[in-house]
């Protein structure tokens, strides 16, 4: 039996990263077992659904790696693939319903009649679930058509996994109770029931659901800040899976290779923001000079930096250094402009440090002596100006970084007195004596 599988969102806002997840599930059972992933739009909600939210889908699951074998855009032998363009289909499947009297009106609805037995489903991740339906009270006749002729979503759905061969249904725990509803349907259609796998929700760290707005919430604001599209991929497949090791970065056919329903966790994710920025730090160091360079210069320009001659050089200063594409400007303005500004508390402490001034002062005398500029170069000058006034290099290397980059952390000191070469070290050094 080949794996069909399908990712199946509402268009009715921008791709949430819970939803994501699914189709990343999906995605990954899919190419794991050299099966078909699926995309399927449920767009009968007309009040709700805009084509703005179509796209965000679209465009999320492109930007993710997440590429789709059928559906919108990629047609295929179950189409259409929008089911606001499948009412026929639905009219067909629902006259079985009505011929074998399974369905009855009430109040101009029709209600599908439940057998009245326990139904048991064997969830994949959950285990086994039982739904007694002997009690009507606790478990009414569903219905299956409004009175204004459209079909509620419990049976669409049905009917759409059935038309296009679902093999296995991956979806989020919160329509864990659905399933036993979906079972009573297939089988008056006279269907083969998909194997069902309910993965856990994604919470935030203090165990809250997670709203539309908190942080990480929206896939479409990830590539904004700077994400690698592979790091979220690893980040968010870490929510609710585990590849059973200690190992936490994986390229998106890692995942593929490592990948099984059986390590989906029965707890629910916990969504840590810093967590996602971590491991997007570590995708970015594992990117080549030239390609964390082109990733990180539009953010650059964006930013209305200039890009120099040395660009790929001040880029290989901060690599390691930043967790987002979105910080390289900022860490990077410095070393691109000579108007930059100072952080206060770190001038204050330099300040409290008396000799730092004089010292300083020598140091820019020392630099201005160098005939061959050189990191090493200005580092011994750094190291003799100290041992002549009884100072330790150490006590001066702060108060030279300050003075050139007007804050305490950045690129490595030599990377800096590389980077910005003799004239400019030695101008920002008595530009900030004369600061203090």
């Amino acid at each position: 039996m080949s794996v069909r599988v399908r990712f199946a969102p509402s268009p009715t806002g921008y791709l949430h990263v819970g939803g994501a997840r699914t189709a990343l599930f999906n995605w990954l059972f899919a190419r794991k077992h050299g099966g078909s992933f699926i995309l399927r739009v449920e767009d009968t909600d007309e009040a709700r659904n805009t084509d703005a939210a179509k796209q965000a889908i679209f465009d999320g699951l492109n930007w993710l790696g997440l590429d789709w074998d059928e559906g919108p855009g990629k047609g295929g032998k179950h189409a259409p693939y929008f089911q606001s363009e499948r009412w026929g289909i639905y009219d067909a499947w629902f006259a079985k319903l009505v011929a074998t009297g399974r369905v009855y009106q009430d109040d101009g609805a029709w209600r599908f009649r439940f057998e009245r037995k326990p139904v048991t489903m064997r969830d994949l991740v959950c285990g086994e679930v039982t739904i007694d339906y002997r009690d009507e009270a606790n478990t009414p006749d569903m219905v299956v058509k409004r009175t204004d002729g459209s079909y509620v979503f419990h049976f669409v759905n049905v009917v759409d996994d059935l038309e296009m061969g679902i093999t296995h249904v991956i979806r989020g725990e919160d329509h864990l109770m659905n399933t036993p509803k979906h079972l009573q349907l297939i089988a008056a259609l006279g269907g083969t029931p998909p194997h069902y796998a309910h993965i856990p929700l994604i919470l935030n760290p203090d165990g809250s659901k997670m709203s539309k707005r908190d942080a990480g919430a929206a896939v479409d604001d990830y590539p904004r800040q700077g994400f690698l599209p592979g790091s979220v991929v690893n980040f968010i497949a870490l929510l609710g899976w585990s590849p059973k090791t200690n190992e936490e970065i994986f390229t998106l056919a890692e995942l593929v290779d490592r990948f099984a329903l059986e390590n989906v966790n029965r707890a629910p994710g916990r969504f840590d923001f810093d967590k996602c920025k971590w491991v997007n730090q570590q995708h970015l160091m594992l990117l080549s000079p030239a390609d964390f360079t082109l990733a990180a210069q539009p953010f650059v320009a964006a930013a209305g930096l200039p890009v120099p001659a040395n660009f790929a050089a001040v880029m290989a200063a901060v690599q390691d250094k930043v967790r987002l594409l979105g910080e390289v400007p900022p860490a990077v303005g410095f070393l691109l402009l000579d108007e930059f500004s100072y952080d206060g508390e770190t001038v204050a402490k330099v300040r409290g440090n008396g000799a730092a001034k004089e010292l300083l002062g020598d140091l820019a005398a020392g630099f201005n002596g160098i005939s061959t500029w050189s990191a090493d170069a200005a580092k011994e000058v750094l190291s003799a100006t100290a041992r002549a006034a009884g100072a330790k290099p150490g006590q001066l290397m702060f108060p030279l970084r300050v003075a050139l980059s007007g804050r305490a952390h950045g690129p490595d000191l030599g990377d800096m007195l590389d980077l910005l070469g003799k004239d400019r070290c030695t101008a920002r050094v008595r530009r900030f004596v004369a600061m203090l």
